[in-house]
């Protein structure tokens, strides 16, 4: 047979979803695992969304939307960035899809052709990698490490921009680090962006989990020139508990926007209609419930922190937001634990879901080898067996 795709063939399984798949295989057969995987708050959607879902179907609001979203989804995503940066969009310059995750490949898409640089400071999630190189980008990684608190700077950006960059990843707080960037840091990244006039890609969808009292800085409300070149990704997955219910956003210049509407109405459409009136409950409704869950998510790094960086060999810095954390493996790199030799933080990963049955995801793919990722969106209780079973697997280093 003729051969596939050669891009196609080339992207990667996330590592995410693929040891997550794993970890419910060992399930299914009966083996006792704690996972902490995938990036999914634990919390149920709140009543007031559930209900408003309910309601669409009930009123039988279930025909197609137009394929950027609801004119009152997109008006409510408006009225949340307003109250929340003051800034000011109109709801043309709002595209809704089917999460965040497909809204960056959307956006990469509008931007990117054939040969395009796309810089990606690493740590990164798995899937901008990948995204870049299905819309004919280059990925091109800046390497910002534990010292740098994971953060790259102005300076790295301006070292990395060739005539071919066309524009910028940046996640805050990021997925994995959960580390988050101050406003002197954008503005210091914002200045080199002008300079070299490219655009932005700023993920955001962790705004509402931020702690210690610090402050996010959206990346367009820096200035005028910034928000021009910016495209936010944002959505309602992890604020408010609503992952599978697969809304996200992205606000735009206009010309932006409406080529991700168009590339939109040639391939998916827009997401579930349902899910859409939910989404505008989310964002226009009761924001306590916000609030609950992240002061839940605090109380819960704290603990993970903690007792990760009690334990020998293993450590993790005190992440600002999201809710994962970067256990550096390194000192066990060229050991053996419970008979098993550990010559990367994949095989350290591996061994633990094996021996001890706990799930978390090796930041290989993450552009971070010797770091594993762990989510505290777990309960209490699980994180204390996590932990448990990962301080008896320790005990089992060979001297």
């Amino acid at each position: 047979m003729k051969p596939l795709s050669y891009a196609a063939s080339e992207v990667r399984a996330s590592t995410t979803l693929a040891i997550d798949s794993l970890a419910k295989k060992l399930k299914s057969e009966g083996a006792d695992i704690v996972g902490f995987g995938t990036g999914e708050p634990d919390f149920q959607t709140p009543d007031n969304i559930r209900a408003a879902g309910i309601r669409a179907i009930e009123k039988g609001l279930t025909k197609y939307t137009p394929a950027a979203g609801t004119e009152s989804l997109r008006r409510a995503v408006c009225k949340r960035f307003k109250e929340d940066f003051d800034l000011d969009y109109d709801f043309t310059q709002v595209v809704v899809a089917s999460g965040a995750k497909h809204n960056v490949y959307v956006a990469l898409a509008a931007i990117t052709n054939p040969g395009d640089e796309i810089i990606l400071p690493a740590p990164y999630w798995v899937t901008y990698y990948e995204s870049i190189k299905m819309t004919g980008g280059v990925p091109v990684e800046i390497y910002a490490g534990e010292s740098a608190q994971f953060k790259i700077t102005a300076s790295q950006l301006e070292g990395a921009i060739t005539d071919k960059t066309k524009a910028l990843i940046l996640n805050n707080p990021s997925n994995p680090t959960g580390m988050l960037y101050s406003r002197d840091e954008l503005a210091g990244i914002a200045e080199v962006c002008k300079k070299h006039d490219i655009y932005v890609i700023s993920d955001e969808i962790y705004y509402r989990l931020v702690y210690d009292g610090k402050e996010f800085v959206s990346f367009a409300s820096l200035s005028e020139d910034a928000k021009e070149r910016t495209i936010i990704i944002n959505g309602v997955s992890k604020s408010y508990a609503m992952t599978g219910w697969r809304i996200g956003y992205a606000l735009a210049n206009k010309q932006i926007a409406k080529v991700m509407a168009n590339f939109l109405s040639h391939s998916t459409s827009a997401p579930s209609t349902i899910s859409q009136y939910a989404a505008e409950e989310a964002l226009l409704g009761d924001q306590e419930s916000v609030e609950e869950m992240r002061k839940v998510f605090e109380q819960r790094r704290n603990h993970i922190v903690k007792r990760v960086n009690s334990m020998e060999y293993v450590s993790c810095l005190n992440p600002d937001g999201a809710f994962y954390i970067m256990m550096n493996v390194e000192k066990l790199v060229g050991k053996t634990i419970a008979g098993t030799y550990i010559k990367d933080g994949d095989d350290f990963a591996m061994a633990l879901l094996e021996k001890e049955g706990v799930a978390v995801v090796p930041c290989s793919g993450f552009g971070a080898p010797n770091y594993l990722r762990w989510t505290y969106a777990a309960s209490m209780e699980d994180i204390d067996k996590g932990l448990d079973r990962l301080e008896k697997f320790l005990k089992d280093v060979e001297k």
